[in-house]
């Protein structure tokens, strides 16, 4: 600048000017294709996605174990029916002996006795085998949903790792980083469909 008001510009002066005025749309997309507004819309999506796949990871694993919880119960149940049918066993080889020493007039008492123990113990074995069966359903469903846990935990952490290459190629301005953010987030979503998908 001269002393009579005439005005020379720097080299730099006209790109400071254009920045501070923002002319158009020149921040948001650089004269590289790089699209710091794209980025910064496709992280918010990323988090709200990924705050999702947190919610289903958190439900599947509660569920697991709640699961996990029923099969304990019913195997709990089926141990309780077991030791019944041993007791009746227990009875039964006890009213055998007795008949076996017993006079021969008193045999049919004891055959009485011996055939209710058998019957019951056939009642006690069919509950037993049920509960047995219902804990292995709930055992299957609790390692399914934790399975499906783990999908979701997988594509939650890829979603994360995309967010973070997002913030890392603002910072860096770096193309290569924006397209690695895009397949690192595409894998998420992929995986977040395979765990909806129960794959």
């Amino acid at each position: 600048m001269s002393s009579d008001g005439f005005h020379v510009h720097g080299p730099h002066d006209h790109a400071i000017e254009h920045a501070t005025e923002g002319h158009g749309d020149h921040d948001a997309q650089g004269d590289d294709g790089f699209s710091t507004n794209r980025i910064a819309m496709f992280t918010a999506i990323l988090a709200t996605v990924g705050a999702i796949f947190s919610y289903m990871g958190g439900a599947t694993q509660a569920n697991a174990g709640l699961y996990k919880n029923n099969a304990a119960l019913e195997k709990a149940q089926a141990s309780n029916q077991w030791n019944y049918f041993q007791a009746k066993s227990t009875k039964q080889s006890l009213a055998e002996l007795a008949r076996d020493l017993a006079p021969t007039d008193k045999h049919l008492k004891y055959d009485d006795k011996i055939a209710r123990y058998e019957t019951e113990k056939k009642e006690i074995q069919k509950d037993a085998e049920k509960h047995e069966t219902i804990s292995k359903d709930w055992d299957k469903q609790s390692d399914e949903q934790m399975h499906q846990h783990h999908r979701w935990a997988q594509a939650t952490t890829v979603l994360q790792v995309a967010i973070a290459l997002a913030a890392i190629a603002l910072l860096t301005r770096r193309k290569w980083l924006e397209r690695t953010m895009y397949g690192v987030a595409f894998a998420g979503v992929v995986i977040g469909a395979l765990a909806a998908a129960h794959i």
